[in-house]
C-alpha cells in the first residue's frame, strides 16, 4: 500500500507580507518517513527539521507544541491516506472478497519493494514504544488501527459475511498484514505477502 503525503501549500507571514511554503507539509512528509523507517524515538526533532529543510522559526510556527504535535498530525495523515487505500482496493473488487484480499497484499507488498523494505507501519511502529511514553498518542494510533479494521469488515459483509464473521476476518487480515510486513523487512522479499494472500483466500475467505 503506496501511502504518499502530497505537499501542500499555504499561507504565513512573514515581516507582514504573505509568503507561500509547503514547510508544514514538508514536516508531516518528514516525520511520517522517519517514524517509518526508525521509530518514533530515535526521530528527534533536528533531524526532522533538516531533512525537512523546514527552517527552526517555521516548524515552531507549525507546531507549536513540538514533536507531540508533529507526531498527532503525521499519525492522522498516515490514517486517513491508508484509508483512502483501502476504500480504494474495496470499490475495485465490490462483493469480490478473495480479490479483496489479494489486493490488499499485493500492495503492501509493493510498497515493501518501492521503499527498498526500510518502511514499517507508522502506526505498529508507534504502538511497539508510545503506551510508556504517551498515552494519547497510543489512543490515535489504537483508533488507526479500529478505523482501518472497520472499512475491511464493512467489504467483508458486502461480500455477504456475518458481521462478527466479517469483524474477526477484518481483525485477522490486519494482524496479519502486520506481520508479513516486519518479516518482509527482515527478509528483504515480499515472498511472505504472496504466502499469505493464498492461505487467507483459501481459508478465511472461503464459503
Amino acid at each position: 500500500m503506496v501511502i504518499d503525503i502530497a505537499a501542500s501549500s499555504e499561507t504565513c507571514y512573514v515581516d507582514g507580507m504573505p509568503r507561500k511554503t509547503d514547510a508544514r507539509a514538508r514536516a508531516i512528509a518528514t516525520a511520517e518517513r522517519l517514524f517509518r523507517v526508525q521509530g518514533y524515538t530515535a526521530t528527534g526533532l533536528i533531524q526532522i527539521i533538516q531533512e525537512s529543510g523546514a527552517p527552526k522559526g517555521s516548524f515552531y510556527f507549525h507546531f507549536p507544541r513540538g514533536k507531540t504535535q508533529l507526531a498527532e498530525e503525521a499519525i492522522d495523515h498516515y490514517v486517513a491516506s491508508r484509508i483512502a487505500v483501502l476504500r480504494n482496493i474495496s470499490a475495485n473488487t465490490a462483493g469480490d472478497a478473495p480479490g479483496f484480499v489479494h489486493q490488499i497484499f499485493s500492495a503492501f507488498a509493493a510498497e515493501m519493494v518501492a521503499s527498498d523494505f526500510q518502511y514499517g507501519c507508522l502506526m505498529q511502529n508507534l504502538a511497539n514504544e508510545l503506551p510508556a511514553l504517551d498515552a494519547e498518542l497510543t489512543n490515535r494510533v489504537a483508533r488507526g488501527f479500529a478505523d482501518s479494521i472497520e472499512v475491511i469488515a464493512e467489504h467483508f459483509k458486502g461480500c455477504g459475511f456475518a458481521p462478527e464473521r466479517a469483524s474477526s476476518t477484518a481483525v485477522a487480515l490486519a494482524a496479519a498484514l502486520e506481520g508479513a510486513r516486519t518479516i518482509a523487512r527482515l527478509q528483504r522479499t515480499p515472498a511472505v505477502f504472496e504466502a499469505l494472500a493464498d492461505v487467507s483466500v483459501h481459508g478465511w475467505t472461503a464459503a
